[in-house]
């Protein structure tokens, strides 16, 4: 696949050139330390030597006098060492004993460590001399070193270090080709998956490298993710369609049939009565549309709409609205708390319809039972809301079945409803980062609603 590219160069380009300039300036920072420290070690050896000397030879005139200190200055230069300069000179800089030029062209005075040129012509003009400068009575003590052997070791080390710049010059060519190869790689995996679900193709998924937790990893982790989550919604989407078309089709019949059979009837109590029955199915399918609406708000809904809830205050409103309810419908309805806790972040719309689409379906599937329970279990890791009841309950391959949207078990097929209050449920659950378990109360059902701890942050 060939790489995206951006006003004349592609990504990968671009990621090799810079790859090949921070090589190549890193190592000219490294040459230009190196050097500069060579250097300066080289000056700083130079000056100590050039202080012990002049040291010597001042103490030399000191106790010895003019006398001993030319004495001195001539037996100081040892056989073969042609860099060491040793000199007395009179005040306009001409040499009148030792090792120097004739004349030195430098100003004749006290000074410290320095460096520069002792004469324009012969040897001395090629090559600096560092030097000190000291008073002995009416004449001065020139003591030095010639740099050419330091000059020469640092045209040795620039040497080295130009051939080093060139390898890893060529070195951070290569790094650079296969750190764009790399990328490039990667990131046409990724635009290969991205290109295939623009053409409809969602099941591909980017691979992944084991234990890897780099960006590109992330990414991948999180187009994947993306990519589930869409798949699974399109997946929802085809059953919503699919379901709807065919769960509506009976409802819209028996209103046509029921509308034709009241335009028809010409007793006018039959006419209310099948009136009467036409305003029940429109309800019913009011009711699915209703239900649906609400599934895909619940999908949309943003966390930050979370608020501050009691889940205790919560539970007990719901038991004080449905436990006459229940109490009509000759159950016994009763409230159980184990746990209790502070607020939680919860989405308390949602949440209640939740908890309320629970209750109904006990009410209207496990009233054979007699009894109905609401329970909230409050732990440090997990909170679980479940309705218990004791009525036939559900097969457990058939549960899976139960939570689907428009998913109605054949026991339930002659009760009103639209099969999508589970699904509701389950959806609410998600929205919080947890789920929703069916199992088995012996007898009877348990309807339980699990959120985790990490998704109900304190």
């Amino acid at each position: 696949m060939p790489a995206r590219r951006t006003g004349g160069l592609s990504v990968t380009a671009r990621i090799a050139l810079l790859a090949i300039a921070l090589a190549l300036i890193s190592n000219l920072v490294l040459v230009g330390f190196v050097w500069k420290r060579t250097h300066d070690d080289a000056l700083a050896a130079a000056r100590r030597e050039m202080i012990e000397q002049s040291d010597a030879l001042l103490a030399i005139w000191r106790t010895g006098g003019m006398r001993d200190l030319s004495a001195a200055v001539q037996d100081v230069r040892p056989p073969g060492d042609v860099s060491l300069v040793v000199a007395l000179l009179d005040g306009k800089g001409r040499r009148l004993v030792g090792y120097a030029p004739a004349r030195v062209m430098v100003p004749i005075r006290q000074t410290r460590f320095r460096v520069a040129r002792l004469a324009s012509e012969g040897a001395w003009s090629q090559h600096d001399t560092g030097y000190l400068l000291h008073a002995v009575g009416p004449y001065w003590l020139l003591t030095g070193r010639n740099l050419d052997v330091i000059e020469a070791e640092q045209r040795a080390i620039e040497s080295a270090l130009a051939l080093a710049v060139t390898l890893s010059l060529a070195m951070g060519i290569v790094a650079g080709l296969v750190l764009a190869r790399y990328v490039g790689r990667r990131l046409d995996r990724i635009a290969g998956v991205i290109e295939a679900a623009e053409r409809g193709d969602l099941s591909q998924r980017v691979e992944m490298v084991a234990g890897g937790s780099d960006g590109f990893d992330r990414l991948a982790m999180q187009l994947n993710t993306m990519l589930d989550r869409i798949e699974r919604l399109m997946a929802e989407l085809r059953v919503v369609t699919d379901s709807l078309a065919h769960d509506l089709r009976s409802p819209l019949a028996r209103l046509r049939t029921k509308a034709e059979q009241a335009v028809l009837a010409p007793d006018p109590q039959i006419r209310d009565t099948l009136l009467g029955g036409l305003l029940s199915e429109t309800d019913i399918v009011m009711r699915m549309l209703t239900m649906v609406i609400e599934i895909s708000r619940a999908e949309s809904v943003s966390r930050d709409r979370f608020t501050r809830v009691d889940p205790v205050e919560l539970i007990e409103e719901i038991a004080d609205l449905y436990g006459p309810v229940a109490e009509e419908a000759g159950l016994a309805f009763d409230l159980v708390i184990e746990g209790a806790g502070g607020p939680l972040r919860l989405h308390r719309e949602l949440l209640t319809q939740a908890i309320t689409n629970l209750i109904d379906n006990g009410l209207k599937h496990g009233a054979s039972g007699g009894a109905l329970t609401l329970r909230l279990v409050r732990t440090d890791d997990a909170l679980a809301i479940r309705v218990e009841d004791r009525g036939p309950g559900i097969a457990a391959e058939d549960r899976p079945a139960a939570l689907r949207r428009f998913g109605r078990l054949d026991a339930a097929r002659t009760t009103p409803g639209s099969g999508l209050g589970m699904a509701l449920v389950e959806t609410v659950a998600r929205l919080h980062g947890g789920r929703v378990e069916l199992s088995e109360n012996r007898p009877g059902l348990v309807a339980e609603i699990v959120l985790p701890a990490v998704a109900i942050p304190r």
